[in-house]
């Protein structure tokens, strides 16, 4: 399991450094797979600059990759100059280093890395491939995270968060959803990550696949419907927020309204959906969706409506 700590705007991660070879496609070749390791910057440096001296802005928070260009600058140094290139780098409390291309340490590198306790990893991947893919998994697991009560479901395509009060049916609405052919991510509680300036939205571990329906208990999304009715994640695009009333009079009938809901400080668009006796909410939402859908393509049925009756 991950622990995340949030220190003002720094978020720390620690994971086992067999999950993050795992997850990363590289080999240990010093250190040991249920070892440790704490990573605190989504960034991934090469550290040329370092080997050449120059260390005034040197990031020893992030991952170290070393590369062909490196590889062939040690190379090509004397002995002493060697040693004190990679003295610079394995003396900072840097969270590991990772070869690229195959490439293999020295025996100086790795006796270095060995009392600084420094982890040595090694990958078959182009440094550049090699990079992307560190940095993609180190953007998800540093991203704020935030637990939000709802569901979220994958319609048409869309990311929709469905949230409300207990005891609106929000549960049931994805049940019905489901029926309809749209795939489920989370119910009742989504763990809700801010990566890029975007949010993705994933299950909690634990009830992952079930969904608890009053009056039925808890149902197995995945046993009862199939792998293609659910997915692991799904990035989270409209807010979709069933609200309790007893009359429908208060309520915008023509959509004119633009409402958003902010998680994590960034903004989302909401559709607030009246919720009365006789409505069918599945298919309100899944209408609600197609037309947001419309307009993200720059259609806007109010509009249409007002050049046909030259409504200002």
């Amino acid at each position: 399991m991950n622990k995340y700590e949030e220190t003002g705007e720094e978020i720390e991660a620690k994971v086992k450094l067999g999950d993050f070879c795992k997850e990363c496609d590289l080999q240990i070749l010093l250190g040991n797979s249920d070892d440790g390791i704490t990573f605190k910057s989504v960034l991934v440096n090469r550290p040329g600059l370092l080997f050449a001296g120059f260390d005034d802005y040197f990031g020893s928070s992030r991952v170290q990759v070393v590369g062909n260009a490196e590889y062939y600058y040690l190379a090509s140094l004397q002995d002493e100059a060697k040693k004190e290139a990679v003295a610079r780098l394995y003396e900072k409390r840097i969270p590991c280093v990772i070869y690229t291309r195959g490439i293999l340490p020295s025996q100086m590198e790795m006796d270095f890395a060995k009392k600084n306790k420094i982890p040595v990893l090694s990958s078959q991947m182009t440094t550049t491939w090699l990079m992307h893919e560190v940095g993609n998994y180190l953007d998800n697991l540093l991203a704020p995270t935030e637990m939000v009560h709802g569901s979220l479901l994958d319609i048409n395509g869309v990311g929709v968060l469905l949230t409300g009060s207990s005891g609106l049916g929000k549960s049931e609405t994805a049940i019905e959803l489901i029926n309809r052919g749209h795939r489920i991510i989370a119910d009742d509680a989504v763990v809700v990550k801010r990566v890029r300036n975007e949010l993705v939205g994933k299950a909690p571990e634990k009830i992952k696949d079930f969904i608890e329906v009053r009056g039925l208990g808890i149902i197995d999304v995945r046993s009862m419907y199939g792998v293609g009715a659910v997915l692991e994640s799904e990035y989270i695009n409209l807010v979709i927020h069933l609200d309790k009333i007893t009359s429908l009079e208060e309520y915008d009938r023509l959509g004119s309204m633009d409402n958003a809901c902010e998680i994590l400080g960034v903004s989302l668009p909401q559709i607030n959906v009246p919720v009365l006796a006789g409505r069918n909410v599945a298919v309100i939402v899944e209408v609600a969706t197609r037309n947001y859908r419309l307009k993200r393509l720059g259609y806007n049925a109010l509009d249409e409506l007002k050049k046909r009756t030259n409504l200002n």
